[in-house]
């Protein structure tokens, strides 16, 4: 299967609107915003297939596979962007966040702007971004940076109502809200203890485990150690950092506790798993 590569750190790609696909299946070695501006049909990614149609977005990420069926006459529009343009852009340092955290479950392959009024507030954004592509002002590079930020912080917050893909109408409503504490402490490992989270909540310390597990399924040590995991996955794969940073960053006492750590959990050490 052929593979999209980019040679800036993001790039704009506006469709003309066409009746038939030019492109067939192909993947992608970046991130890529796919915003619907018209028509109908079906996109298939990594091989489940999502009913598309006007004002829809969605978000492939690197060895993402897809390609499109146009039931009716599509334009697409394309922002794509790589881990360069997250690495050195200090405004999509929160939406790099909320992106490693919505990787470790990557259920997110279909529209990833929910509910009407969302979808009018981006196709607003969408339709000033076509608009700024085609004006020769002086200032338009500045505009254009700017809207794609608008862009990135609209998608961050709708990804952030991904992250409680545990919690469901039959979840405690205090027991979701220790998962959203552990996914905005999971960097932080002395505000992960029993301890510390049963004084915060107002549970018992002997009581806070068994709370936790009968909503969630997980004891708090599984779900905040098998989180982690995923997130510290999501590093090496998207990411240059050295494993020495990766173990700074999530709370590790050197790259020897993180080796362990992790190759207990996945049978391999951190370095072999990038290399795969």
């Amino acid at each position: 299967m052929k593979k999209d590569f980019i040679h800036e750190p993001f790039e704009l790609d506006l469709k003309e609107p066409v009746d038939v696909c030019p492109r067939g299946g192909h993947s992608v070695s970046f991130f890529e915003l796919v915003y619907i501006v018209s028509g109908t049909g079906i996109q298939e990614i990594n091989g489940n297939e999502f009913p598309y149609r006007e004002g829809n977005l969605f978000l492939l990420v690197p060895e993402d596979a897809h390609h499109f069926t146009f039931k009716t006459k599509t334009q697409l529009f394309f922002i794509r962007f790589n881990k360069v343009f997250l690495q050195t852009k200090p405004m999509t340092a929160t939406f790099l966040k909320r992106l490693e955290q919505t990787f470790s479950n990557h259920t997110f392959q279909g529209p990833v702007i929910k509910g009407r009024d969302n979808e009018r507030l981006m196709g607003n954004l969408m339709e000033n971004l076509m608009m700024a592509m085609k004006s020769k002002n002086l200032y338009t590079g500045e505009m254009i940076q700017l809207l794609v930020q608008a862009v990135l912080t609209g998608v961050a917050q709708n990804l952030m109502k991904e992250d409680m893909v545990e919690v469901n109408e039959m979840t405690d409503h205090k027991a979701a809200t220790i998962i959203q504490y552990v996914h905005g402490n999971i960097y932080d490992p002395k505000k992960l203890t029993g301890e510390h989270i049963s004084s915060l909540f107002g549970i018992s310390k002997t009581y806070v485990g068994r709370y936790f597990k009968n909503n969630t399924g997980k004891t708090l040590n599984e779900y905040a150690t098998q989180y982690k995991i995923r997130l510290i996955e999501n590093r090496l794969k998207y990411s240059d950092m050295r494993i020495s940073e990766i173990a700074d960053e999530f709370g590790f006492t050197d790259k020897s506790h993180l080796n362990r750590f992790f190759k207990k959990l996945k049978g391999v050490s951190p370095s072999a798993f990038r290399n795969e």
